[in-house]
């Protein structure tokens, strides 16, 4: 057999015409292990190298190839496959046998192969351990996320200033698929939420005689509370995703490292405009909701309770006061702004492949709904504090 030149490390050949020869392999066992005798023209071609025999002494292999004719980079992965565990469990495996370039490359692949001897085993994780990584995971995520809330008051700031990159047309574009296309679902939940409240909260005025009190009801409990909620779930679940997925996938698109190598600022130019679109149609969605609902209220106190319909708009109208229209709108625009800000962040902050982008668009529904129940709860406890 010639050597092959150190030059063609990755195939060898013999003076043998290769058509003429099956690549083959099989272990004969002997005194001191077992030895892979390996035959055939390997070029283009692959067979299959079986397990060692179970008699082998503890890892003694060695390697004949006096009867290799050609080779191949193939036939390096297919021993490297199967002499890799020998060698992993600090098996004695002889390579002298085959050609120098086939040589080099299997003693280079092996030496960089984990052996039973360097590998520590290191225990499992006590419990500080573990919330010791727990609190650093969210300290992290905290981080993240005021680092976000940050560089979003500065876009706004540069806006105000007349020097962000945010474009109008993009901001216009914002509002018309926040706004009027989230109408319909608005309408359709707002509408089937309101006949809820007024049907079971008629239910239990009844009992006392009290009917008139629907109005009251409904219209504190719609304007004040219901609609703003309702309008802040439906736009986690419409526009917060797409935030999410549209970003997200811009990130995996690189299309978010294009505009900073453009010298565009990706927080102005992808969060600001969405952000400032829904600190604009968030009141908006929230006045058109509190209206549906107040109108189913009508409908279910005149059609089924005999409540006359100027008595129930006269009700309504002393129960309806600046104060809790403002509040309204105050809680429905912090829950717009805070859908934009999830979806935005997880988008920006999402990995760069097709899962990373779903789990950013389902972690941001999940954080706007988490986000609007915590603000909901201390602007209640607020405003109930202050008597407003």
């Amino acid at each position: 057999m010639r050597d092959v030149p150190s030059g063609k490390a990755l195939s060898g050949t013999m003076e043998v015409n290769d058509g003429a020869l099956a690549p083959g392999a099989r272990w004969v066992s002997n005194g001191d292990g077992c030895v892979l005798e390996l035959h055939g023209a390997w070029r283009g071609r692959r067979a299959e190298v079986s397990a060692p025999p179970a008699t082998r002494a503890a890892g003694n292999v060695r390697i004949d190839a006096t009867r290799l004719h050609s080779w191949d980079a193939g036939l390096a992965s297919t021993l490297w496959h199967r002499l890799e565990p020998l060698a992993r469990h600090e098996g004695d495996v002889d390579l002298s046998g085959l050609p120098e370039g086939l040589k080099q490359i299997l003693a280079l692949a092996l030496a960089a192969a984990p052996t039973a001897a360097n590998v520590t085993r290191l225990p499992p994780p006590g419990r500080m351990a573990r919330l010791g990584a727990w609190v650093t995971a969210s300290w992290a995520q905290r981080r993240k996320t005021f680092t976000f809330l940050g560089e979003v008051l500065l876009s706004l700031g540069r806006w105000c200033r007349g020097r962000s990159d945010m474009r109008a047309a993009d901001l216009a574009w914002q509002i018309e698929q926040t706004g009027p296309r989230s109408l319909p679902i608005v309408a359709l939940v707002c509408f089937l939420v309101g006949l809820i409240v007024a049907y079971m909260g008629a239910a239990q005025l009844q009992r006392f005689g009290a009917q008139n009190y629907i109005a009251d009801l409904v219209t504190v409990g719609v304007v004040r509370e219901v609609a703003a909620l309702l309008v802040g779930i439906v736009l986690a679940g419409r526009v917060g995703a797409a935030f999410a997925a549209q970003i997200g996938s811009m990130r995996a698109n690189e299309e978010v490292d294009a505009l900073a190598t453009m010298g565009v600022n990706p927080v102005d130019f992808l969060v600001l405009p969405r952000v400032l679109a829904l600190l604009i149609v968030g009141p908006l969605l929230t006045a058109f909701g509190a209206l549906v609902g107040m109108a189913v209220g009508w409908l279910v106190a005149v059609l089924i309770y005999g409540v006359t319909p100027l008595e129930y708009v006269y009700a309504s109208m002393q129960a309806l006061t600046l104060q809790h229209v403002l509040v309204g709108l105050i809680k429905g625009t912090s829950y717009a702004v805070l859908v934009a800000l999830a979806g935005c962040l997880q988008g920006m902050s999402a990995g760069r492949s097709a899962q990373a982008v779903g789990d950013a668009t389902t972690a941001s529904v999940v954080q706007a709904i988490v986000w609007i129940v915590v603000v909901a709860s201390v602007l209640t406890v607020v405003f109930q504090r202050l008597d407003i």
